[in-house]
This record gives structure tokens, sequence and C-alpha cells, in this order.
């Protein structure tokens, strides 16, 4: 069994934040610099391949060729901008480089700019541009060597004196084409590779940022549930026994001040509540803030049924089976749907005389049936009203609550179904379905 990994809403700006400190993190103190100051790492890059190039330039000075040397001071010049241009930057280089190979053919490092240059326009641009940048780049530095080797331009080898086969500046041309082919493919790889990691990021990022959002809108919506559940149900309640208390105040103060009571511990538990259910929007983190566990409702049955008989309900409840799951999320659903149920009853019922509460557990599966014998979802023409009609909106309600069961409902592969209940009456059916014995013994 895996075990479920509670996880705190944020707005997408942190989810975002939180991933590229674990990126930064993971780059090292080094890398990390080079990435949040770019110029340094340009200037690291030539400054990499004038060290490169150094001993070509120092060769061709020395034999007196010394426009090679502007050459590569022109290629380094031009990979400062790799950045800002790398498809110019890269046709530049390749052209200086073969003009580089033309006047010193032999030098060491010969291509090293484009090694720069290709990886820069691998990592902004497709792979398919990339790896057409590829063979355009390499292929004038091939024939070249090409040429070099059989002719008709003249690429003899420098006199190194001793004795060298007969073939031994073709073997020399083509092993010089390869390198620079292998090498220019390697630096194409790498910008690939580092441009799909940068993607992959951008993904999870965008991934994260859209998780954080959907946790947002989640956790708002089941807020509004436990909000309209318990705003509905209180002051349907509070109306109820403040009515009755005014009824028999002067032909009974003592039973009047037990509605009272019950009155004041309806709306005490009702702030209770609300405190509960709103102090998942607090940012603060300290000591006082409100606990975000599900309200413990599931041990509360018995008092909330006690609350609506005390507002005039003749309640009739039973439990047939197994006690409920051991589970706070699910015992909440049971009782918010045996209290949105018995809301209504009191909201909309008339000449009530029985209202039967009845919960079974049969193995896995959960069923809720709140039933009364009122008049309150049959017109006055003796036709049954829509069903909806017991949820309509009126002076305190909102509609919302036999959305609300459903959605609870659904939460455990449920459905809920409200409607008229023989001639007169209405009912509630509920059906839950409760797996989390199954997943405690599965693998």
């Amino acid at each position: 069994m895996i075990d479920a990994v509670p996880v705190q809403d944020a707005p997408a700006g942190q989810a975002d934040a939180s991933l590229a400190e674990i990126t930064a993190r993971r780059r090292g103190r080094v890398r990390r610099y080079l990435f949040q100051h770019p110029r340094a790492m340009d200037a690291v890059v030539v400054a990499c391949y004038l060290l490169l190039v150094t001993p070509t330039a120092v060769e061709s000075a020395l034999d007196g060729v010394w426009p090679v040397a502007l050459l590569l001071a022109a290629t380094a010049v031009a990979l400062a901008f790799r950045r800002s241009h790398p498809v110019a930057v890269a046709a530049v280089v390749a052209l200086l480089e073969v003009g580089v190979t033309l006047l010193h053919p032999w030098g060491s490092n010969v291509s090293a700019g484009l090694w720069f240059a290709l990886y820069s326009v691998a990592v902004v641009r497709s792979r398919r541009f990339a790896l057409a940048t590829l063979a355009a780049a390499t292929a004038p530095l091939v024939l070249l060597y090409f040429l070099l080797a059989v002719g008709p331009l003249d690429g003899r080898l420098p006199d190194m004196g001793v004795s060298t086969p007969e073939n031994f500046q073709l073997i020399t041309s083509i092993a010089a084409a390869v390198s620079i082919t292998l090498s220019n493919v390697i630096a194409t790889g790498i910008g690939v590779s580092v441009r799909q990691r940068r993607e992959h990021e951008h993904e999870i990022a965008a991934w994260a940022a859209r998780t954080a959002r959907l946790a947002s809108v989640t956790e708002r919506n089941r807020i509004a549930r436990e909000m309209h559940d318990i705003v509905a149900h209180s002051l349907t309640v509070m109306i109820s026994l403040s009515d009755g208390a005014a009824v028999v105040v002067k032909r009974n103060p003592a039973q009047a001040a037990a509605v009272l009571g019950e009155l004041s511990r309806t709306g005490r538990a009702a702030l209770a509540d609300m405190r509960r259910v709103l102090g998942v929007l607090r940012d603060d983190a300290g000591p006082a803030q409100a606990p975000r566990e599900p309200l413990a409702a599931g041990d509360n049955l018995g008092k909330l049924l006690e609350g609506f008989r005390t507002a005039g309900l003749p309640l009739h409840y039973t439990h047939t089976g197994p006690s409920l799951p051991d589970d706070a999320a699910f015992r909440l659903t049971v009782y918010r749907i045996v209290q949105e149920s018995l809301t209504n009853v009191l909201r909309y019922g008339r000449s009530l005389g029985r209202v039967d509460v009845a919960v079974v557990r049969d193995g896995p599966t959960v069923t809720i049936d709140v039933v009364d014998d009122g008049r309150g979802s049959v017109d006055s023409g003796g036709s049954a009203a829509a069903p909806a009609s017991r949820d309509s909106p009126g002076p305190v309600g909102t509609g919302q609550g036999l959305a609300g069961m459903l959605e609870r409902a659904r939460i455990y592969a449920g459905t809920v179904q409200a409607g008229r209940s023989g001639d007169r009456g209405w009912r509630v059916h509920a059906v839950l379905h409760w797996n989390g014995d199954n997943e405690s013994t599965g693998t």
C-alpha cells in the first residue's frame, strides 16, 4: 500500500519558486553563479577558446602567417555574442574556421570555435534546426580536408624530421575530418541534451503550478461545501429553536429555557466549526492557527440527532451492521449527508409525524436513508413536486445542498437520490463505498 502524502496548497508563483530553488541547489555553487551571471559565462567561454587555440596562434606567428591570429581573435569576439545571436555567430565562426584551416590546416583545435557556436544553437533552437546547422557548418571543413589530401590545394604536412608512409597525409586528413565531425556532433548533442533538460524543468514547473491551482480550487470547493452545511444547518435549527422558545416562553418557562440553551449550544458549535474550516485560509503557521484536519463529526452524530429532536423533529434513528469506518473524512461525509437531509426536512417539511434515519453498513457499503412523512414535497394540488423542490432556493437556502451531498458521495464512488416517498413525504437515499479496509491489507 502506498500512503497518501498530504500536500499543502500553494500559489502557482510559490510552486515555481520552490522548483527554481531545487534546480539551483542541484547546479552547485559554481554553475549556479555562472547561470545567474551570463556575461561571466560568456567571458569563460571566450577564455577557454583562446586557451585552446593559443598553440595555433603561436605556430602561425612563428611561421609568419599573421592573418591566422587575426582570424582567431575575430572568432573569439564573435563568440562573445553567441547568446544573443547564436545562428549568426555559428555562420560567422564557420567561415572564419574555414579561413584558418586554409592558412594553417594542421593547427591544434582548429574547429574549437564551432564547438561553442553549435552548442549555443542547439540550446535555443529545435533539434532539427540544430542538426541542419551542424551539417552546414561541418561540411565545408570536411570538404576542405579532402581537397588538402588529394589536391588541388597545397596542404603538405610540416617536415617532422622522420620518414612517413607514402599515404600518411591522406590518413591524417581523414583523421582530422573525422575528429572535427565527431567533436561538432558531441557539442551539438550536449546542447540538445541541455535544451531537453530545461524543457523538462519548465514542464515540471508548469505542472506544479497547475497542481497548485487545482489544489487551491479543490480546497475552496471543500470550504464552500463545509460552510454551506454549517451555516444552513445551524441557522435553520436556530430559527426553529427561537420560534419554539417564543411560543412556549409564557406557558412553560422551564421548557423555553431548555430550548434557549440548545439554541446557544448550536450557535457556539457552528462558530467553532466555522473557525476550524476557515483556518485553512490563514497564511500564518503560529501555534494559534486553526487545525486543518477534517472536522471530527462522526462521533457527534448522536448530538446532531438530539439537536434536531430539540428543534421539534420526531426522529427515529437506527444503525444496522458494524460501526462506521474509523476514518474522520468518511464519518464527516455521513454526518454531512444526514445533517443536510434533516435540515431540509426541518426547513420544508409540514405536518410531520415521523422522520426515520437509517444507517446500514454491509461490508464496504454504507447506505443512508432519511425518510419523512411530511407534505413539504407535495404541492397544493396533490401532485409530486420536482425532485429539487426540497433543495430549492428559499429565504435561507442556497440551492447547493443536494449538489454538496452528491460531491461528497462521489469521493467514495457513491450516489445520492432524493425524491418523493409514497403519496407524501420525502426520501434521501445515499450509498457510499468504503475500500479503506481492503487497501490496508493490500499489496
